[in-house]
């Protein structure tokens, strides 16, 4: 079975969503792609675990331990960190920042408060406050094609140091995802090719191979072995 997850929206501009999961069992799971960075709090066993993780550029294999709880804030393209960039972290090379306190962490020489699911949004708050998040609204305005006034090279680099990936790895990404969203709800392979913009059947079928790591069918199927991350409805950007 798949992981469970509970998220909610925010009223913040940078966030894309809030969500928490519990597991429940320990063992092997593949982590989909994913084109947004983000923030993760883990409790396990009275400890609590800062984690900066980037995008994932393709299916990988992970472990999931039994009893951690997780909490996640998922950020929006454009919006990132100076000091702690998306590039330098992605595809699971995550940044684990040091603990100052049972209840709290070193970031930028303070100590900072373990946020939770519930003020997770004042927290946000406070970095962009301490000038710790920022956005870039080139990224946004290219990602809904809206005139930016500046070269295509600057389009391109200016992305890519705010999300980590070019604005083709995002739709990639974003395509793949939607399509499993569809799968898992019971569309055909077919209907699926179509909905989410793929070429034919072979396209669809290399595409979620490298970004969720399993054919059409596999996802479709019941008695999948190994299950997969998280999964939120999405569209292709």
């Amino acid at each position: 079975m798949d992981f469970k997850v509970e998220d909610r929206p925010s009223d913040s501009p940078f966030v894309e969503r809030i969500w928490r999961s519990q597991r429940e069992q320990a063992g092997t799971f593949t982590s989909i792609a994913e084109s947004h960075w983000g923030m993760v709090v883990t409790k396990y066993k009275g400890r609590q675990i800062f984690t900066v993780r980037g995008p994932e550029t393709r299916a990988t294999t992970a472990e999931s331990v039994a009893g951690a709880d997780l909490f996640g804030i998922q950020f929006k393209p454009g919006t990132f960190m100076p000091d702690l960039p998306a590039g330098m972290h992605m595809d699971r090379r995550d940044r684990v920042l040091p603990e100052a306190g049972s209840n709290s962490f070193w970031l930028n020489s303070s100590a900072w408060q373990f946020p939770d699911f519930e003020n997770a949004d004042t927290f946000v708050d406070r970095l962009v406050r301490d000038g710790l998040l920022v956005r870039d609204p080139l990224v946004e305005a290219a990602l809904q094609g809206k005139p930016v006034g500046t070269s295509i090279r600057t389009v391109q680099r200016r992305f890519l140091q705010a999300t980590g990936l070019t604005q083709n790895d995002l739709y990639q990404i974003g395509r793949a995802r939607l399509a499993t969203t569809l799968l898992k709800e019971g569309a055909s392979i077919l209907d699926t090719v179509v909905q989410a913009g793929y070429y034919d059947q072979p396209h669809l079928t290399r595409a979620l191979k490298q970004f969720t790591g399993q054919t059409p069918a596999e996802i479709i199927g019941h008695n999948r072995l190994v299950p997969l991350s998280f999964l939120y409805k999405t569209k292709p950007f």
